[in-house]
This record gives structure tokens, sequence and C-alpha cells, in this order.
């Protein structure tokens, strides 16, 4: 079976992914984020692409690795300060962060997470609401195939183990 990037138009075989010692450390770097901050996390993540090759899936997964514990705490430090980072303000950060670049505002490819972390240090919900995630605005939106496969198999093993 194969895939395309919707980002890069790549294409690749799904057995080859999940053979990739890189790959497979990305898509399960991907698979521990919400849906939406993955998207976004994903389309930010190319903020670090060298222009003239390439990231490579080990640096991908890495990138994603160092944010999922600030995005997980839902909080950011920033020159010693510590920041509320709920999922609005990771949304409107990366967004930001891509904008900037589609803008001519941001020159890439970003070395550190410094300029994100600048966004959301910045970040307030009244000025963002635009952008808040649709859970947190009413909207039901139904989850991914995949947290939905996740979920009935944590479901199925917790009843297995009753």
């Amino acid at each position: 079976m194969n895939i395309k990037c919707p980002n890069c138009g790549a294409v690749h075989s799904l057995d080859s992914l999940i053979g990739n010692d890189g790959a497979a450390d990305l898509i399960k770097a991907v698979l521990e984020f919400d849906a939406a901050i993955g998207k976004a996390a994903v389309r930010y993540v190319g903020l670090f692409r060298p222009a003239k090759s390439q990231l490579t899936f080990a640096r991908t997964a890495k990138l994603l690795g160092e944010l999922l514990p600030d995005i997980k705490a839902g909080q950011i430090s920033r020159d010693g300060v510590v920041y509320p980072a709920p999922p609005g303000a990771w949304l409107y950060g990366f967004g930001a962060a891509v904008e900037a670049r589609d803008g001519g505002r941001l020159k890439t490819p970003l070395k550190s997470h410094g300029y994100l972390y600048e966004i959301i240090s910045h970040w307030r919900p009244a000025t963002t609401a635009a952008v808040s995630p649709p859970e947190a605005a009413g909207s039901a939106r139904p989850a991914s195939q995949t947290l939905t496969a996740a979920s009935m198999l944590q479901a199925a093993k917790k009843g297995a183990q009753k």
C-alpha cells in the first residue's frame, strides 16, 4: 500500500515506512499528538527543512519529540518564565510560524523551536479565538480513525485483563 505526503508529495510504501527505524519513530511520535495539533505540528516541522534537501524521518521524529513533553504539560518555559500553553496556544503558534514563513517574515530553515516558543509566550486566549481548536469552540469533530482504533484496542485489552 502506497501513501502520499500531502505536504511534500513524496510517495512511500507503508511497509517500507514501518520497516525504517526513523520512519517508525516518526509515526509513533505523530500518534502521540492530538489529531489537530499533530497535523499542525507536522506542517510546522517543515520549517526546519533545508532548502536543497529533505528532512530525514529521524530528524522529523526528533523535532516532534522535543515538543511533545511541553504539549502534554500544557506549558512552556521561556527565559526562565513559565507560560501556559493549552492546545489553542500550540495551534496558534504553529499557524503563526507557518504564516510568517509564507509572508516572508521568517527565514528558514529554523534551527530551534525558539521562534515558536516566543509566539506561544505572547499568546492570549482572547486574541486567538479564531484559531482555537474546534472542540473548545463546541463543534463536535469526529476522532481520527487511528485514534478510534487505538481506543478500541485499549478497551479490548482492558476487557481481556478483567
